[in-house]
């Protein structure tokens, strides 16, 4: 794993995504722990923004990324997605593909500036604190070796 993985545990890791999301639900330090133990998944950045990715079969996917709310709208995120992607190709990822809040417009933003392209929608697969449903978007984009 890159060396974020052995600068953030899994309560820092926990701790920062709650200052992040309330839409998905943020998840628990077990919950990192477990997905950290999983064949594939790695971690990028540290304490002010992190992404998490799992590579299998030649696809990547970008599990999460946080950004620390203080330091956004800096290039952080743009940054983490970046580290994400190299991180991916490095494991021998052809292709990245994510999810993502229809309603997240930063989030959207970010990726497609980045180059992911819409794929597909799930309907109705967030649940937010409210008890609403919110659709999310499924983004891909292509990880040419060169890059």
């Amino acid at each position: 794993m890159p060396d974020a993985s052995r600068a953030l545990n899994s309560g820092a890791l926990a701790d920062l995504h709650a200052r992040c999301f309330t839409t998905p639900r943020p998840w628990s330090a077990a919950e990192f722990d477990d997905l950290l133990a999983t064949p594939g998944t790695f971690l990028c950045g540290d304490a002010q923004g992190f992404s998490m990715g799992r590579v299998a079969a030649g696809e990547a996917e970008l599990l999460t990324i946080a950004v620390a709310p203080e330091c956004r709208r800096t290039g952080l995120g743009r940054a983490r997605l970046d580290g994400f992607e190299a991180e991916a190709r490095a494991r021998g990822a052809q292709e990245a593909f994510l999810e993502v809040a229809v309603d997240n417009a930063a989030a959207c933003a970010l990726y497609t500036g980045a180059g992911f392209v819409l794929a597909g929608r799930r309907p109705r697969y967030y649940g937010t604190p409210d008890g609403r449903r919110i659709d999310a978007l499924v983004m891909r984009k292509a990880l040419p070796a060169n890059s």
